[in-house]
């Protein structure tokens, strides 16, 4: 392993994040597991426990990101960025996009958390920027 991530059991049922797949060819995220369960009413958004604290070293963060199986399924992450000073729980934000009420139970995989390395940027403002051939084109700009 390149990084250790210290990782605080806040909840006895708590797991620690999994990559379903390791190696050379593994996953790009590890999977996040629910502490209890949880069921997200129709076109609402709730918070779910992970029982997870972790403390990542200043120059790594990670992003908590959608589950496919569960997208498919009309249940999706939102907001989630874990900066590397929060030493809090790490809740999973999820919204219910069906008509349907969605139930998760204690120890399903809820989300993926993806480690990223920090980059503090400079934003400098300027009158203009350089042409590019994409130009202001955004989405649906390429026909897709």
């Amino acid at each position: 392993m390149d990084l250790q991530i210290q990782t605080a059991k806040l909840h006895p049922d708590a797991r620690l994040p999994k990559y379903s797949h390791e190696g050379a060819w593994g996953d790009l995220a590890a999977d996040l597991y629910s502490v209890e369960e949880a069921t997200v009413a129709p076109g609402t958004t709730a918070l779910v426990p992970t029982g997870l604290a972790m403390a990542f070293p200043s120059e790594y963060g990670a992003l908590v990101e959608d589950r496919s199986g569960l997208a498919v399924k009309g249940i999706t992450t939102l907001a989630g960025v874990i900066d590397p000073g929060y030493r809090g729980e790490i809740k999973v934000v999820m919204t219910n996009v069906t008509r349907e009420p969605i139930t998760l139970k204690a120890g399903d995989r809820i989300a993926q958390l993806r480690i990223v390395r920090r980059i503090q940027a400079e934003f400098v403002a300027v009158e203009s920027l350089d042409e590019t051939k994409r130009g202001a084109g955004g989405f649906g700009s390429t026909g897709a």
